[in-house]
This record gives C-alpha cells, sequence and structure tokens, in this order.
C-alpha cells in the first residue's frame, strides 16, 4: 500500500511507523508491554499490515480502516484491556472531531446570518461575535465539562439546559436593590457614583445600573419597587425647584404667594419626573449589553406606592410609555409589571385605582404593561412583602436559607424537562408515566445540583458589579477573592417543563382544554413535579422551585428530536412547536373566561414563574371595561401573573398604528411595518421570531 486517504478526503503516503506509534500509545495507556515490547510492537504492525493487504491490496484505504483493523489484531492477539483503551481512545477523539465540526458548522450558519434562538438579538457584527462565542462556550461545556450522562440527558432531549453556553460562568437573574443603590451610591468600574440629587439623574443611573448589571448575568434585570425606589429623587426635586423658585423670584424682586409657589413647583417636578421617564425608556431601548448585542432584558415593577412621589413615578412612566418611542412605536423594553392590591389600587376608591385605569388604558395600546396580583393566595402569605416578577415570568420570593424577599435575589439556573416524550413513551399508562416522571426530575434536579456547585465556587472578583456592589444579598462582606456561595444560597434552582398540552394528549386522547378528565390529570401532574421540588429543596438545602419554562427555543428543538425517535403523532408531534409549560395550546377555541379557569389552578405549584395570556385581535382602547373584567377574572382565578395580548402594527416612517395584515400603510404608502408580538412574556418583532415561534404565533386563535 503506498498511500492512505485521511478524513478530510486528502490521499497522503502510507507511513508503516504511523501504525507502530498507534498501538505503543494504546500500551503505554494500560501500563506499558510485557516483556520485550519492542517484538510485541513490531508483530503487532506486521499482522495489522497483512491484514490490510489481504482487504485491500495495493488500493488506498481509510485511516478508519487502519484503525478499526488495530482494534482487531489487539483483541485477536489476547491483549483485551488495551483494546478497550484504544477504543474509548478513538471514541473520545472522535467526539472531539464532531464537537469541532458541528462548531465550525454552527459558526458558519453565524456568520452568514445571525441565528433567532433569542429575538432580543440583533443582527450587528456584536451580535455575531457574541453568538460565535457562546456556540464556542456551549461546545465546551457540552463535551468537555458536563458527566456524561448529563451530556446524553441533554443531547437526547430528556432534559434541556437552558443557557448552556453560560454554564459555568454565571447566574440567571436579579430582582436588583435599586433604592440602596441610589441613595448610597455605587462604583461601575471607573470611580464611584453619589447619590443624585435629580430625578433625572436618578433614571439615567436606574438605566446604567440595568446595562451594568446585565453584563455580569446572561438572564433578566428587574426592579421590585420601582415606583417606591425612586420616589425619594421625586421628593429631592421638589426641594430642588422650591429652593431654585425661591432663589429666583428673589433676585427678580416677583412676590407670590405659597398656594403659587406650591403649583409651580408642582408643575415644575412634574414636568422633570416626566422627562426623566422618557429618558429612562428611550435608554432602555437603545443602550447596550453583552458587548453591543443587545439592549437589556429588563423589567420594572409599579402601582403600589400611594405616597404624593411614588404615584407621580408611576403616572409619569406609564404615560411616557403610553407615548412610545420618537415616531410613536411601541418601546420593546423594560418589560413593564402593574401591581395589583386590594385596598391600594384594585377597586374604585382606593388611592391608585386611577393609575390602575391608566395602566389598563396603556396596555390597551401598547401591550403592557402585565399584571401582577398580590392577592393570590400564594404571593399574600409573606408578611406584607410584595412579591415582584419579571416580563418573563420568573418570580423569586420563598427561602429556606434566609429571608423571604424579593430584591437582592434571582434565579442561578433552570433546566427543563420534556413532558411529551415521557407521555409518548407511556402508552396511556398513567403508573408509567409518573415513574418516567420521578426519574426525570431526578435528572433535572441532579443536573441543576452539579451546575450550582461548579456556580457556588465562582469568586466574587467574576462579577465586578453583581457582586462588587453588593447587589445579592449576603454578598456586601465577601471579599474579591471569596467564594460566592454565602450569597447564592439564597438564589433558585428552578426545573422547568414544556408540553403539558400534548403530554396529555399522548395519555389521554385530550388536552386540558378539551375535557375535565384531562384537567384533573393535568393539575395532578404538574402539583406532583411541585412536591417533587419541594422534597429536593429539604433533602438539600437548596430552593429547587417549579417553572413554567417560557420556552423560546426549547419549544422547537424538543418537537424536531421527538420526531426522530417517534415520528409525527398527531396532536403531540404534529406541530413546530409544543405549547409552552401549563398552557392550552394556542389553536385551541376558548373564550378568554374559560382559558382563565383552565390556566388558573396551575399558578400556585409554579413557584419559580408563571404567566397566563388571553389573545385578541385587535387593541381594546375602545373597550377599557372588558378588558378590566378580563383582568378580574384572572385574580378571581387565583393567578400572579397575567398578560392580554393582541397585533401591535405600526409604519417606521410615520408611525401610523393599527395595520395588521395590510401590506403598506394607508397614511403614506410605506411598506416598511413593524410587526411587534409578544413571545415568551416579552416584546419583540416578528422578523427576529425563531421558525417554531413563527408558526406558533400564525397558528393563534383569540379568546373574545
Amino acid at each position: 500500500m503506498q498511500s492512505i486517504i485521511k478524513r478530510d478526503n486528502v490521499e497522503v503516503p502510507f507511513d508503516t511507523g504511523k501504525i507502530a506509534a498507534c498501538i505503543d500509545k494504546a500500551f503505554e495507556a494500560t501500563g506499558g508491554y510485557e516483556g520485550d515490547g519492542k517484538r510485541v510492537s513490531f508483530e503487532l504492525t506486521l499482522n495489522v499490515l497483512k491484514k490490510l493487504e489481504e482487504t485491500f491490496g495495493d488500493k488506498p484505504c481509510t485511516v478508519e480502516h487502519v484503525q478499526d483493523l488495530v482494534e482487531t489484531v489487539l483483541l485477536e492477539g489476547g491483549f483485551t484491556k488495551v483494546a478497550k483503551a484504544y477504543i474509548l481512545y478513538r471514541q473520545k477523539r472522535t467526539a472531539i472531531r464532531e464537537a469541532r465540526s458541528e462548531l465550525m458548522d454552527a459558526v458558519a450558519e453565524i456568520v452568514r446570518e445571525t441565528n433567532r434562538e433569542n429575538a432580543n438579538v440583533g443582527n450587528s457584527p456584536s451580535a455575531k461575535v457574541l453568538q460565535i462565542s457562546e456556540a464556542a462556550s456551549k461546545a465546551f461545556y457540552l463535551n468537555r465539562a458536563l458527566p456524561p450522562e448529563e451530556r446524553t440527558w441533554h443531547v437526547e432531549g430528556d432534559i434541556y439546559i437552558q443557557d448552556l453556553s453560560w454554564y459555568g460562568k454565571t447566574l440567571t437573574c436579579l430582582q436588583i436593590p435599586l433604592g440602596r443603590l441610589l441613595l448610597n451610591g455605587f462604583s461601575n468600574g471607573h470611580g464611584s457614583i453619589r447619590s443624585p440629587k435629580s430625578i433625572r439623574s436618578a433614571a439615567a443611573l436606574a438605566a446604567i445600573i440595568l446595562q451594568s448589571n446585565q453584563n455580569d448575568m446572561h438572564g433578566g434585570q428587574s426592579y421590585a419597587y420601582f415606583d417606591r425606589d425612586m420616589a425619594p429623587f421625586v421628593d429631592r426635586e421638589y426641594s430642588r425647584q422650591e429652593k431654585n423658585l425661591r432663589e429666583n423670584l428673589a433676585t427678580l424682586g416677583v412676590t407670590a404667594s405659597e398656594e403659587e409657589i406650591s403649583d409651580l413647583v408642582d408643575k415644575h417636578t412634574r414636568n422633570e419626573t416626566y422627562q426623566a421617564m422618557e429618558a429612562f425608556i428611550y435608554n432602555l431601548n437603545t443602550m447596550h449589553s453583552r458587548a453591543g448585542a443587545q439592549v437589556p432584558f429588563s423589567s420594572i415593577n409599579l402601582g403600589t406606592d400611594t405616597s404624593r412621589a411614588g404615584r407621580m413615578v408611576t403616572e409619569c412612566f406609564l404615560r411616557a410609555y403610553e407615548r412610545g418611542l420618537g415616531k410613536g412605536e411601541t418601546p420593546i423594553f423594560p418589560n413593564l409589571i402593574f401591581k395589583l392590591k386590594y385596598g391600594i389600587n384594585f377597586d374604585e376608591g382606593d388611592p391608585n385605582y386611577d393609575l390602575f385605569h391608566l395602566a389598563m388604558q396603556v396596555a390597551c395600546k401598547r401591550l403592557f404593561p402585565t399584571f401582577s396580583f398580590m392577592d393570590a393566595s400564594f404571593n399574600s402569605t409573606f408578611g406584607g412583602e410584595e412579591v415582584g416578577y419579571m416580563g418573563c415570568r420568573t418570580r423569586v420570593i420563598g427561602n429556606v436559607n434566609g429571608p423571604q424577599v424579593t430584591d437582592g435575589r434571582g434565579n442561578l439556573s433552570f433546566t427543563s424537562i420534556n413532558l411529551p416524550r415521557l407521555g409518548i413513551r407511556a402508552k396511556k399508562d398513567i403508573g408509567l408515566f409518573y415513574r418516567m416522571l420521578d426519574e426525570t426530575m431526578d435528572k433535572a434536579i441532579t443536573q441543576l445540583l452539579t451546575r450550582y456547585r461548579l456556580q457556588k465556587n465562582l469568586r466574587v472578583c467574576d462579577f465586578p458589579f453583581l457582586m462588587g456592589q453588593s447587589l445579592y444579598i449576603d454578598s456586601e462582606n465577601l471579599k474579591p477573592a471569596d467564594k460566592i456561595e454565602p450569597a447564592i444560597k439564597h438564589g433558585t434552582l428552578s426545573v422547568g417543563f414544556i408540553g403539558l398540552a400534548e403530554c396529555l394528549v399522548a395519555l389521554t386522547g385530550n388536552h386540558h382544554g378539551e375535557n375535565a378528565g384531562a384537567q384533573a390529570q393535568g393539575i395532578s401532574i404538574v402539583s406532583y413535579m411541585r412536591r417533587i421540588c419541594d422534597e429536593a429543596t429539604k433533602k438539600h438545602g437548596v430552593n429547587v422551585t417549579l417553572l413554567a419554562t417560557p420556552a423560546e427555543q426549547v419549544s422547537g428543538k424538543f418537537v424536531v428530536i421527538d420526531v426522530e425517535k417517534y415520528g409525527v403523532i398527531p396532536g403531540v408531534t404534529d406541530k413546530k412547536w409544543y405549547t409552552n409549560s401549563f398552557h392550552v395550546p394556542v389553536e385551541c377555541k376558548t373564550t378568554a373566561l374559560e382559558k382563565i379557569q383552565i390556566e388558573g389552578p396551575y399558578h400556585i405549584y409554579c413557584n419559580a414563574g408563571h404567566i397566563s395570556y388571553v389573545e385578541l385581535s385587535s387593541a381594546p382602547g375602545h373597550n377599557i371595561e372588558a378588558y378590566e373584567n378580563i383582568i378580574r377574572a384572572m385574580a378571581e382565578a387565583d393567578m400572579g401573573y397575567g398578560a392580554v395580548n393582541f397585533p401591535l402594527d405600526i409604519c417606521r416612517d410615520c408611525g401610523q398604528q393599527g395595520l395588521h395584515n395590510s401590506e403598506a400603510c394607508p397614511a403614506c404608502g410605506s411598506g416598511d411595518i413593524s410587526r411587534v408580538r409578544r413571545i415568551t412574556g416579552y416584546l419583540s418583532t416578528l422578523d427576529r421570531f425563531n421558525d417554531s415561534k413563527k408558526a406558533e404565533e400564525q397558528s393563534r386563535l383569540t379568546h373574545e
């Protein structure tokens, strides 16, 4: 044999010495030769060459053929241990080559077009570099860091490790203690920032804080008490405006009554607060994080501060959000969450009821705010502590390791399980289903604990803003070289789930939107998963919680894998997506109240986060009374978090709205139309949706 074909199909001269070297390395890996190593190596090499000649003659063979024959010769010679070591070595090298090949394919695809797994990432050069680095990082963790069995669970689709590219580097999200940072000052790495004297400065710093912490984390950034935390700076603005006004009046020699002065101060303060809130919204839609690849995943909660200053923050923010961006476009960020509470804002006569009415008016035009319910049975039991949500649905409050608070805590990581697969494999055997559910939940929790062991050993210096500025509770006394476990033990590890509806179809023949029996089975499944999470919390001493997964990527990924394994099954794998969490399928025809009644009972079990949607055909601004009835029905159904969706299309050239299904703007003739929809809790434009989410959006039926 004169030549050999390499794996890249290049033909090169045949080299007998490489066969001998390969055999020598296999023996070295198992302790070396016994006796005359040179003679054994020579004889084995000669046997390989004989088999090559018998099989191929003088025709070239491939590297794989040679390696196969090395295995055969080792086994035939009685060197079983050496052969096993050689086989394992080949498998490892094959895995590395395949990973490199997959990585290069992924990079080539990103270079051609930014992928759409995250609808908040644009198509800029920075975005491409970010996604290339994420692809490399994902390949590293998948092939080098994950325990082999956990890698298999993920790759084969039993579970899905969310945000795998950030696996051992950082944490998911945080409810940022804005009030403390603004009152005490902070540093973003190039000098200290003192406490602001005006509401405009406070709002500017609030945006910078979100941006700075986004660079330390891969998930959402949120303020749980935006109105309360900004109120002191409205009060400072009052004082500043009054001082300036009195000085100016004295300089001009003009007198004014106290009532006139009070009215002018209030007017100027309100104007400054509105401008501050408008600038805050503009900043969060323009200032980028993650090396310029995306704007921060930001959320703010407000609505329950009844002070003069707190009410002004809420009112001005809502009016600025309602006005929109430069041409009237809907702001994509921040996610805006209005907290509802009886005695505060939920009923006529409550001190902030007017703000609730304004919030609904804005939501009827802008899709935000969404609404969280502080009096839900699972939100009202924390000693008066208000529960903050994030736009994606994340909720953090319970804590086995410290105070049950929202501020200064967040989700550490989450891993989702593939419920439809369990339904398919059970073949309508409920007992078998629950046994497999036990196994899969154990896989997810095992994986979360593996990841937590990496996370807790990260150092404060790895998080210059998050830990360096003591945003996480119990991080204030940590030094740069300290491990972060004393702080992140307060965070949550969340098990998510996908496709309850498709799972029920596989198990019972119907989903929970179709009959009461399937609904009862659905509640049984989700409540059972919650009990497993609670037991894991007690067993491991960390906060293990159950999440209604906001499935942007995985709802489509799971389907692709399951179609390959089980084929197309009507009602289960016959779409491009699995239904998010416990939601009724988007193509199911129900009324708004029926959907609310079906989904409401699931919220109590999903303590890591939940949301329910009602889908309307158009903006309901002409009928706020009906909109309010929907929100009240959500509260009566014991929901924690809910929203109303409708198409939101606007001409990018002239700002004309209400252009659903229009190919061109009737006002200016432009075809440049922005089509905004809600995706997994936040807003984005349809052109940024991935294929499975586009298909899901097109199938949404309205709940009139």
